[in-house]
């Protein structure tokens, strides 16, 4: 199917850009970058549609992608590429829309050595992909996104993953209360809140064990019910003039000293 102009399927594509309540309507997101499309396609993710360039030679790569990617193919303009693809001065050979998974806490693995991060209402989606990323290079488990917050599943978010998004389950849970019935289920599990005031080094922790790291917003920090609920509250040392870490290199660090004890 060819899409030369500005229809009724382009718009729907146009709105996964930039509007989370017509993604989540439509179950569906847009996957854009080489690596990213690879390793959904190699993790068997659902791809409902797949957009080539009308007229482009397929490379070696996209021929790969097509022939393994589920769902419909179609064949855009370079110009409408280029929107979707949100390049002006770059045509993205192949762009994705992949279907959104259930934020169902079955797909959070219980298992005996744990590691996963909580982000409390965070507000950038960058941030998001980011730590996402992060879980994955330090092998954690899973990343909760609890409460209003920016969508995993924003395309910046998903850039910044860098793919990782596709490997590492990301659940979206309404509440901090949410979140702390699931772990309740998780034997042994020792829930680690970050905050530049806390009471405890972060290397005095022992991370060794199942391990639920929180990290708050950006700006306001971790809401009072998950300081009520952590076990323990750790701070990074830092030296120099910055008050705090980014949310993101806080949750990097963290999981880097993680897998250090381990």
């Amino acid at each position: 199917m060819r899409v030369t102009r500005r229809n009724a399927r382009f718009q729907q594509w146009e709105a996964l850009l930039g509007n989370r309540a017509k993604r989540q309507r439509a179950g569906e997101f847009l996957v854009q970058g080489v690596r990213p499309i690879s390793l959904a396609v190699d993790a068997g993710w659902p791809i409902r549609a797949l957009l080539h360039e009308d007229g482009r030679p397929l490379s070696a790569w996209a021929r790969d992608i097509s022939e393994r990617a589920s769902g419909e193919r179609y064949e855009v303009s370079a110009e409408l590429m280029r929107e979707l693809g949100e390049k002006d001065d770059e045509t993205p050979e192949l762009l994705a829309v992949a279907e959104l998974p259930n934020d169902d806490f079955s797909r959070v693995p219980a298992r005996a050595n744990f590691l996963g991060v909580v982000f409390d209402r965070p507000s950038s989606p960058g941030n998001i992909g980011t730590i996402v990323r992060s879980v994955d290079a330090f092998g954690g488990h899973a990343v909760i996104v609890a409460g209003h917050s920016a969508d995993p599943y924003d395309p910046k978010a998903v850039r910044a993953s860098t793919g990782s998004l596709f490997s590492v389950p990301v659940v979206r849970a309404r509440s901090a209360r949410d979140v702390l019935d699931w772990a309740k289920t998780v034997d042994g599990l020792t829930i680690v809140g970050t905050d530049e005031k806390g009471d405890a080094d972060l290397d005095a922790v022992d991370l060794t064990g199942p391990t639920l790291l929180v990290i708050g917003n950006e700006t306001a920090g971790l809401t009072a019910a998950w300081r009520d609920a952590c076990d323990v509250m750790a701070r990074i040392p830092i030296t120099g003039t910055a008050s705090s870490l980014n949310a993101a290199n806080a949750a990097t660090v963290a999981l880097y000293e993680a897998a250090r004890q381990r």
